[in-house]
């Protein structure tokens, strides 16, 4: 009787992980494709909005701003980074953008 209990604990704790593990892959596959759409979306409207000459500033972040003034591009770049979650390209065009507008 023991046998066929611990036997059935198993078998629901191995069902249970499963479960937990196709649930996980199912959320980064919605992750991926939320991600996915979400650039396309920004590349349509980067489209229109360079259709139509308009120019958007970004927010600039005092801790970026810090870090451009004490010479630290690398921190300043991790700090965007952080701050906005952009892709290591998009952070170096955006502190070098920020830094000519401060002159540095």
């Amino acid at each position: 009787m023991e046998i066929l209990v611990t036997v059935a604990l198993v078998v629901l704790l191995v069902g249970l992980i499963l479960l937990g593990l196709a649930s996980s892959a199912n959320s980064r596959r919605e992750q991926l494709r939320t991600a996915a759409r979400l650039t396309a979306i920004e590349q349509k409207l980067d489209a229109v909005v360079g259709h139509l000459g308009i120019t958007v500033r970004e927010r600039e972040q005092p801790e970026v701003l810090r870090l451009i003034f004490a010479d630290q591009r690398v921190a300043a770049i991790k700090a965007y980074r952080d701050e906005t979650g952009a892709t290591l390209l998009e952070a170096k065009n955006a502190v070098d953008a920020m830094a000519a507008r401060h002159g540095r």
